[in-house]
């Protein structure tokens, strides 16, 4: 029996890493053009960090997280996300003491759910967390950072930045006193799931998908009239700086995230061109998330952004260059006994134009196969290298995606004519 994956955990091919890395570089470049640096946490950690962090009556510690008990007796998990993970490592490494901190990372998480488009059991995300600022401006900061990401990625179009304020944990307190008295009295209109969301998580509910639940709820009391002053001008100064940066945005009372650790601000980028799997980017605030874990207080705030569902949705919207879908820009075809002339010649291209992607044919065959194989690399150029070409220093340059005459060019004006063609 053939050895399969794992369900929910699928591979990556070589024809579709060219646009991982194409999204990975842009978001390296966007984030250091804010000043963001890079951690790197491990994959495992103790369980208790996600049940003290996210929380143990979320549906990801009670359902999804991947746990077990190691040869020594702890209690271990797979990352379900990274946020927690990233405040651990900055407690044990003393990085928040008198200091404020900018930090990206990137990697797998792992959830335990019905795989999915846009839904696996390990997916990817990379996240941004900001620590030692209280004010909105580096709210707004995360908020303008993603916008930039967007419209150099070129989707900006395809996306909406929803926005709300949870205040803080006594303003929820009292919220969800009221929400559970509303819905308490109608609970036999709820849905199986926000019915048992009413005993634990009843904000939650909010989040509902049900359409005679989201019905429902459209004379539940309102989160935003119960939040203090200083949350409500703290949104109020959020709001005015994304206006002032040109980023728009809608306000929706109902948005609360999945996780309990968030308070004020929050925030999701969604789309519609990706069905049910609408979140591409989300986060928020976390002020008490720092002394939860047991560091001294720190505000935080941060966001994830969904890997897969991003490229997901760079493929509907047709926005990725195709210069991308190229991982090959020269094939040299090399015909006859020239094995080292053509590697020589390869270097020499490697070396002296930077960046060059150059494929060198090896295993022999004729002429034609070697040609269709450069045809298949996606290559611009083939360099068609035989015994006569090496022994009179002319090479053939074959344009394979233009409608050009092959070329004829001796050895000394190779590179200058490729690094025109390529720049």
């Amino acid at each position: 029996m053939k050895i399969q994956s794992i369900r929910g955990m699928n591979d990556i091919l070589p024809d579709q890493s060219a646009n991982w890395q194409y999204l990975e570089q842009t978001l390296t470049e966007v984030l250091a053009a804010y000043a963001y640096r890079e951690i790197r946490m491990p994959i495992l950690e103790q369980s208790e960090l996600f049940k003290r962090s996210i929380g143990s009556v979320t549906d990801i510690v009670e359902k999804e997280m991947y746990s077990f008990e190691d040869r020594n007796g702890d209690q271990l998990s797979l990352r379900p996300e990274g946020t927690a993970g990233c405040v651990r490592a900055c407690i044990q490494q003393g990085l928040l003491h008198n200091q404020t901190q900018r930090l990206w990372y990137q990697g797998p998480m792992f959830r335990h759910e019905r795989p999915q488009k846009g839904r696996l059991r390990q997916f990817h995300q990379v996240g941004v967390e900001a620590f030692g600022f209280s004010g909105p401006d580096i709210d707004a900061e995360l908020l303008i950072l993603t916008a930039r990401l967007w419209r150099q990625l070129g989707i900006q179009q395809g996306l909406i930045l929803q926005i709300n304020s949870l205040g803080e944990a006594a303003d929820r307190a009292r919220y969800r006193l009221a929400l559970v008295a509303y819905l308490g009295d109608r609970q036999d209109q709820l849905d199986a799931d926000s019915q048992l969301r009413l005993q634990t998580n009843p904000m939650r509910i909010l989040d509902s998908k049900n359409l005679a639940t989201q019905a429902l709820l459209e004379g539940a009391p309102v989160l935003a009239e119960f939040i203090d002053g200083a949350s409500r001008e703290h949104f109020e100064k959020l709001c005015g700086l994304l206006d002032a940066a040109g980023v728009v945005y809608e306000v929706n009372p109902r948005l609360v995230r999945g996780l309990d650790y968030y308070s004020k601000t929050v925030f999701e980028w969604v789309t519609d061109s990706l069905g049910a799997q609408g979140t591409v980017c989300a986060g928020g605030r976390y002020d008490g998330l720092v002394e939860q874990i047991g560091g001294k207080p720190c505000p935080g705030v941060g966001f994830a952004l969904g890997m897969e569902r991003l490229l997901l949705l760079l493929d509907a919207l047709d926005a990725v260059p195709d210069s991308v879908a190229r991982q090959v820009d020269v094939y040299v075809v090399a015909v006859g006994d020239v094995a080292a002339q053509a590697s020589a010649i390869a270097e020499q291209l490697r070396s002296e134009i930077v960046g060059l992607r150059v494929e060198l044919h090896c295993a022999g065959g004729s002429f034609k196969a070697q040609l269709k194989k450069a045809d298949k690399s996606g290559a611009r150029v083939a360099l068609i290298l035989g015994e006569d070409e090496c022994a009179n220093g002319n090479f053939g340059v074959k344009y394979l995606r233009e409608k050009r005459d092959q070329e004829t060019v001796d050895r000394v004006r190779l590179v200058s004519n490729l690094a025109t063609i390529f720049s």
